[in-house]
């Protein structure tokens, strides 16, 4: 294993049967404990003076580590402001009898400096030393602006949900009536950390426990923590308060589901008057698997009453964050997988794109993110790849629509993704390559991408027209310095005519890396850009003049 950083602090962990789960895995709770002390160690190393936990967020669980391996944490400051640190913590599992190494867990948390007396805090700039230092410090400055306008975004979001109803049938729903879990604890001096408060891991495992639990009774199975939306920390507790947990399921989706946890504090004297202090709450999201190792699907979740409805439609705003969060900030590296062109192969290339389209269309787990007006928004997560359909009405006939959105040098008109759009390759009728430009987002080069357009006209009973897009690699336009060759991996319109007046448009993308920046803010709920795409879309069909279109018939 290679030399920590400078700043950056490292934890090492034999695990062993006390830290495991009854699978023989390493506790989530265990892990949070190790995670939080080397946070806190890591801010305190950089801002001199004691540290606490102010929240910890978008954790996220890729493997399972088992008793006998060793775990090796590492904490660093990505960014210090006026009072607090963005840290980012990194999680290794060694096999030590084969010395493969795994990613467990990346997380983030925020810990604020303590003043001594009545001296004013100011924390020293972070020293930025290689190329991922300065792209961490960039991120970081985005991920603080989603906490701090996360309870304005979370709210925006409510008031949307308020006004589309999630399509809800009785058949096969449950209410999370017996989901609900309460549990208490006496904060000990083993409790605490070296403030004298209760050690902000230590609250985190307890909160992991009573979730476990609640999402066992739903499940029937083994639950496994996939992530943790976030951990804030409200207040302190000491010792001798007594903690109260209470935890239950909020919603389901497909095979994840969302427990919701609160935790009161209680002095003696609050204890007797039944008056606590809210002190933390979590939003943790679990996967459950079967005695066969299978995933299981997860009922879908009535409620029953107005504060299980307010739990539910809070569910659907967090997953909505939280895919926000997850696909732009995360700086997930791009691994190419578009194919190469090839002219002998050209048929079978163009039928593969169409039919990647199709398949992507008729999965199942769709599920309504968005409704505005005649624009309605889904988003499908398989294997942690994110798919996004949207659903649109149009006031033209379908063989119009298609003639305007297959010509993608028309895309510039409306799409203000789309910079430039020419054609380098006239393949056939029905196929051409595209050369594309887009604009900058978030500070970072221009993209542009070499893509296959593939459009096919209903077949002779049907009334589906199909336009598929996907990149290629072509030898005679090489990735250019000025610009971040991007992928798209597959795309494209399918248009539905409706009657000979009208047609609905569904837009599918399954969004890779290098393009996930410009949904991500749409997604978590800070941005309109998909809704003010798909109307300048519409706007432009419907305003279209029938002057220079070609009967395609």
């Amino acid at each position: 294993m290679e030399r920590a950083a400078p700043g950056e602090v490292r934890m090492s962990r034999a695990i062993s049967p006390a830290h495991a789960n009854p699978r023989g895995e390493l506790s989530a709770g265990q892990l949070l404990k190790w995670v939080d002390a080397a946070a806190c160690l890591a801010a305190e190393k950089h801002a001199g003076v004691s540290c606490v936990t102010a929240s910890v967020d978008d954790i996220r669980f890729e493997e399972t580590a088992k008793v006998g391996q060793v775990l090796t944490i590492k904490a660093k400051v990505t960014r210090a402001f006026s009072t607090s640190m963005e840290i980012s913590i990194k999680v290794i599992v060694q096999d030590m009898f084969t010395g493969v190494e795994k990613l467990v867990s990346v997380a983030f948390s925020t810990f604020v400096a303590k003043p001594i007396g009545k001296e004013k805090i100011h924390l020293k700039p972070v020293i930025l030393l290689t190329e991922q230092d300065h792209v961490e410090h960039n991120l970081a400055s985005e991920r603080r602006k989603v906490r701090l306008h996360h309870e304005d975004i979370f709210k925006n979001l409510m008031k949307e949900n308020s006004k589309f109803n999630d399509p809800i049938c009785d058949e096969g729903m449950v209410s999370t009536s017996g989901t609900s879990v309460q549990s208490i604890e006496l904060v000990l001096p083993p409790h605490a950390n070296h403030h004298g408060n209760t050690f902000g891991g230590q609250i985190m495992a307890w909160m992991e426990t009573v979730a476990t639990i609640s999402a066992s009774r739903l499940c029937g199975a083994h639950p496994l923590l996939k992530s943790v939306d976030m951990f804030k920390f409200r207040g302190p507790s000491t010792v001798g308060d007594r903690l109260v947990f209470n935890a239950i399921v909020n919603n389901t989706f497909q095979t994840c589901v969302e427990v919701g946890v609160r935790v009161e504090a209680f002095d003696c004297q609050e204890w007797s008057e039944g008056r606590g202090r809210h002190i933390n709450s979590a939003f943790l999201i679990y996967n459950a698997v079967n005695d066969k190792e299978e995933l299981v699907t997860f009922p879908r979740i009535k409620p029953m009453s107005k504060d299980d409805l307010r739990r539910y439609c809070g569910a659907i705003a967090r997953k909505r964050i939280r895919l926000g969060r997850k696909y732009v900030i995360s700086h997930k590296e791009e691994v190419p997988l578009c194919v190469h062109w090839d002219v002998t192969n050209q048929v079978s290339l163009s039928n593969a794109n169409v039919e990647a389209l199709k398949n992507l269309a008729a999965r199942s787990g769709w599920e309504v993110t968005s409704v505005v007006e005649k624009i309605k928004i889904y988003t499908l997560e398989e294997n942690d790849i994110l798919s996004v359909w949207v659903e649109k009405h149009v006031e033209r006939p379908a063989h119009l629509t298609y003639h305007l959105l297959s010509d993608f040098t028309k895309r510039p008109l409306w799409d203000p993704h789309y910079v430039s759009c020419e054609v380098i390759d006239c393949v056939s009728e029905d196929d051409q390559i595209y050369y594309i430009t887009c604009p900058v987002v978030n500070g970072d080069k221009p993209k542009d991408l070499v893509v296959l357009v593939s459009r096919r006209r209903p077949l002779k009973d049907g009334n589906t027209y199909t336009v598929a897009v996907k990149s290629v690699t072509l030898p005679s336009v090489p990735p250019s310095p000025q610009y971040s060759r991007s992928e798209i991996l597959c795309a494209g319109f399918l248009i539905h005519a409706i009657d000979s007046s009208s047609c609905t448009v569904s837009y599918f993308n399954q969004i890779s890396a290098s393009i996930s920046p410009y949904f991500a803010g749409n997604l978590g709920g800070w941005s309109k850009s998909i809704e003010e795409t798909a109307a300048s879309c519409i706007q432009f069909i419907e305003n279209a003049t029938d002057d220079g279109l070609i009967d395609i018939f």
